[in-house]
């Protein structure tokens, strides 16, 4: 509660010191805030606390879940670098608006009531359409955001629908609740339960981009402004599986209920994820698509049910968090500099910026789950959970399968920015604060893929 509560009374704060004539002060002041409340959740570790007539409970999971959520924010600010040059006077209600959408990430990974549920993927969601059409002289981004809106709203009431009818059903929005009442009806549901347990499937995956509820993905990650596309594709994606798994464990024991659903979903999503990214030419669409295929990795963790889900999960979120906003940081400075996101664009980075090279050849080689990354020990995780289960070997063939298409398409980047020549491309100009960032991402993907240990025990 103290996060949430902190980072509602900072983004009001953040607000105001924004009618300032320098912008320079936001960028630090922003992560200022969010080490504070960084700080704060870690004094919430095993001091579980319940609020508002237990709607809402801090326990090891949400700090753990919240604590990955704002690190990442604080890893992906230094590349909001070039607002704060440029003075964009819309600078501070970027930052409020991000303050305000971890808000809502935290409710949805503290939940223990569907209404608060809801509360929570609304709060993300609004700040999400807003900050994906914040680029108002670009077409891509105002219909970025339009159709971010328009399916959000649409999957919104379809989520709010099946709220409904599991209250119906059993007479109560509280998850454990609803859980104890699954159980009394020895695996005899009715109608009106099964329809909700589906309709609340579907309005999380859509929040996650899981197919075939992906359609919005690419278009929408290729629109908004890359800043914003990295928080989505992180933040917003942990958020919705952390609340997926905590509904599914809590809200639904008997998994005979929905696992037919679910791995036909996870399945689809490494599909459609893979192969998508594989026959793209912008390296940002590409990353759109690579999104969803992570995804399906995480929803393997779900599908798996058993005691190493949460922290299969926890490992993959920060490893999939670390290696994107590298990806994207690195995105950000050679598409506004060398005028494209198509491979092309990266084509002799390698010569003209090593750093630059470096970092996203990291962040490939962990999204691909090479060795010696975060991404191999995240993969790894996942796996580890669903093989405790021998009939769902068929599953990991099929990952390890679509996880191969996967090398291909990272690879693409690789090749171009160390096997290409430069051509007529300059220089890219790096600030030293994100420099130092790209810096620290890498050590830390290569670290996690040397020394695991050091964060896959504490959930």
């Amino acid at each position: 509660m103290t996060s949430i509560i902190l980072l509602s009374v900072f983004g009001i704060i953040n607000l105001f010191v924004g009618f300032m004539k320098s912008k320079r002060i936001l960028l630090p002041l922003a992560l200022l805030f969010l080490l504070v409340v960084f700080g704060a959740n870690i004094l919430n570790w095993d001091n579980t606390q319940s609020y508002f007539n237990n709607m809402l409970t801090i326990d090891n999971y949400a700090v753990a879940f919240t604590g990955v959520m704002v690190l990442t924010t604080m890893l992906l600010l230094p590349f909001s670098q070039n607002y704060v040059e440029e003075a964009n006077e819309n600078l501070a209600e970027f930052y409020s608006l991000l303050l305000f959408a971890l808000v809502g990430g935290v409710m949805m990974v503290s939940y223990e009531n569907l209404l608060m549920l809801f509360i929570g993927i609304e709060v993300l969601s609004i700040a999400m359409y807003v900050l994906a059409g914040s680029r108002k002289g670009s077409l891509r981004s105002n219909e970025a955001s339009l159709k971010y809106f328009l399916m959000g709203a649409f999957f919104t009431g379809i989520l709010l629908f099946g709220i409904v009818l599991i209250y119906g059903a059993t007479g109560t929005f509280n998850i454990t609740e609803i859980g104890d009442a699954q159980r009394a009806t020895d695996g005899v549901t009715n109608t009106m339960f099964l329809l909700g347990l589906l309709l609340l499937v579907i309005g999380i995956s859509f929040k996650i981009s899981a197919a075939p509820f992906h359609f919005w993905t690419p278009d929408v990650y290729e629109g908004a402004p890359t800043l914003f596309t990295s928080f989505m594709s992180t933040v917003v994606k942990t958020a919705g599986v952390a609340a997926f798994f905590k509904l599914l464990w809590n809200a639904f024991p008997l998994a005979s209920d929905w696992f037919p659903t679910i791995i036909a979903i996870t399945v689809l999503t490494l599909v459609v994820g893979n192969i998508g990214a594989a026959v793209q030419k912008s390296a940002k669409r590409m990353l759109a698509y690579s999104s969803i295929s992570h995804a399906g990795y995480m929803l393997m963790a779900l599908v798996a049910f058993n005691q190493s889900s949460d922290s299969s999960i926890f490992f993959y979120s920060i490893s999939y968090a670390a290696a994107t906003v590298a990806a994207f940081g690195v995105l950000q400075y050679v598409s506004s500099q060398r005028g494209g996101e198509t491979f092309e664009a990266f084509n002799g980075l390698g010569k003209t910026n090593p750093l630059l090279a470096f970092a996203m050849t990291v962040s490939m080689l962990s999204l691909a789950g090479i060795p010696l990354t975060a991404g191999f020990f995240g993969k790894f995780f996942v796996f580890s959970a669903v093989v405790q289960d021998p009939n769902l070997m068929w599953l990991i063939i099929v990952a390890v399968i679509l996880a191969a298409v996967g090398i291909y398409y990272y690879f693409k980047v690789v090749i171009a920015m160390y096997m290409q020549p430069a051509g007529n491309h300059a220089r890219v100009q790096v600030g030293s604060f994100a420099s130092f960032m790209l810096i620290f991402i890498s050590v830390l993907t290569i670290l996690l893929g040397i020394v695991p240990g050091l964060v896959s025990d504490l959930i």
